[in-house]
């Protein structure tokens, strides 16, 4: 096919159709939203751990709360908008990386595609809101380390390991990174958004070069910054803990969830009559990123999780005997695996599978849900510890989410031309067979 029979003008209609569809996803969310936070508050919440929260005393088993801190249906309500900041965060700023390496690696085949992903990063000036405004709400609830009498010598709450962060682990130094971290993040991506959109008017290779230059240095600073937003957000909630390789470990589960989100944000495009071009060897190319990503992820998992099991060393493997010791979070142990690896790996093992739209569809979707459950089973037990619940409360704040996620990103996608028509290489992303 000639590249003339391309429509390379295309621009996305963000329709009433499309509107109408976020928001049933958002009322659908709403109510199951408000009918847990009910259930929560009256002490109905059927879900196993759910009831505890409203009566628990928080006690319990060593755990970092244990220092006289009464669980209230509230505290499962902050970590849940803090488990759905941090993914749809991921999301966000993965849609930037994956966009930055495709200029920094010189890709031809994406070319065509990178309107997608460039719009996932508009969602990034709200998820910075987001971080801090459910910090600011919730930090005590989240983050052991900020309780002050953990510093005081004088407090029965003394702890000298936290003591001895506490110069990594205040207050203002933990804000102004992530003030760095996702301004930077928002910085680079609005830069990059601008020289794209310049590149359209004027074609030619001299916005090519900057971009390569500007994506360059923004992989570099996202690569520290990623690592050490995981220890933050992520890592110090379970402050006695540490994993050398938890950086990695967020980064692949950010990484490989963002690409499910690009795959199937292109098969509903190519459905609704958009990007007449992609085909099968697009949606290959993607998909077996998707493959090799799930296997990555669960390599750095399993890697994580043997380092700690032959050290058998007792401020180490205390982050696994809570999981796999308790009859609530075994049971997402065992489904994390499955969801993220065994069924991407044997659903999207042969060629063909990666190019029908079907398979893809179901493949990303369970992945996307699977690595939010993911970042669950990172945050929830060091939180809740006992009092951990699964029920209409995660499913609704997710949906909430999902439908602000999807309407920004829609938003964003209708702003510019779908094709990036001047891109050095568009002809042969428009001509991508094999």
């Amino acid at each position: 096919m000639k590249a003339d029979s391309y429509d390379i003008e295309e621009r996305f209609v963000f329709s009433d159709g499309a509107k109408r569809s976020i928001f049933t996803i958002l009322v659908i969310g709403v109510v199951l939203f408000v009918i847990g936070i009910i259930m929560l508050a009256t002490g109905g919440d059927s879900s196993e751990g759910g009831h505890a929260l409203a009566f628990a005393g928080g006690e319990g088993s060593g755990s970092e709360h244990g220092h006289g801190h009464h669980y209230t249906w509230t505290d499962r309500l902050k970590v849940n908008f803090w488990i759905n900041n941090v993914y749809f965060l991921g999301l966000s700023i993965v849609g930037v990386f994956f966009f930055a390496v495709q200029y920094a690696a010189h890709a031809g085949w994406s070319a065509g595609i990178k309107r997608i992903p460039e719009a996932f990063g508009s969602f990034l000036p709200v998820a910075l809101v987001l971080m801090i405004g459910v910090f600011l709400w919730g930090n005590h609830t989240i983050f052991h380390w900020t309780d002050a009498s953990l510093y005081d010598k004088e407090s029965p709450n003394y702890d000298e390991i936290i003591a001895g962060k506490q110069a990594y682990l205040n207050l203002p130094f933990y804000l102004i990174r992530m003030l760095v971290f996702i301004g930077g993040w928002i910085a680079f991506y609005y830069t990059l958004r601008k020289q794209s959109l310049l590149e359209d008017i004027e074609g030619g290779t001299k916005r090519f070069w900057k971009m390569k230059t500007i994506a360059t240095l923004f992989i570099i600073f996202f690569a520290v910054s990623s690592s050490v937003s995981a220890w933050d957000w992520v890592m110090s909630i379970d402050t006695h803990w540490f994993s050398t390789m938890f950086g990695w470990y967020v980064f692949a589960s950010w990484h490989v969830a963002g690409l499910a989100a690009i795959s199937l944000t292109l098969v509903l495009l190519k459905e609704a009559g958009y990007l007449k071009f992609l085909n099968e060897s697009h949606f290959h190319d993607i998909n077996k990123m998707v493959f090799g990503f799930s296997v990555f992820w669960t390599y750095i998992w399993f890697g994580q999780f043997l380092l700690i099991y032959y050290a058998n060393i007792p401020e180490e493997t205390i982050y696994f005997v809570e999981r796999l010791e308790s009859d609530f979070y075994s049971k997402f142990i065992f489904f994390n695996l499955f969801i993220n690896f065994f069924f991407p790996f044997l659903a999207f093992m042969t060629r063909d599978s990666k190019r029908k739209a079907t398979i893809i569809k179901i493949v990303c979707i369970a992945v996307l849900i699977g690595h939010w459950f993911d970042f669950y089973l990172m945050i929830t037990p060091g939180t809740l510890k006992e009092h951990g619940g699964f029920g209409f409360l995660e499913i609704g704040l997710a949906m909430i989410y999902l439908a602000g996620f999807a309407y920004v990103v829609a938003n964003a996608l209708s702003k510019a031309p779908l094709i990036a028509k001047n891109h050095p290489m568009i002809q042969e992303s428009l001509h991508h067979h094999y």
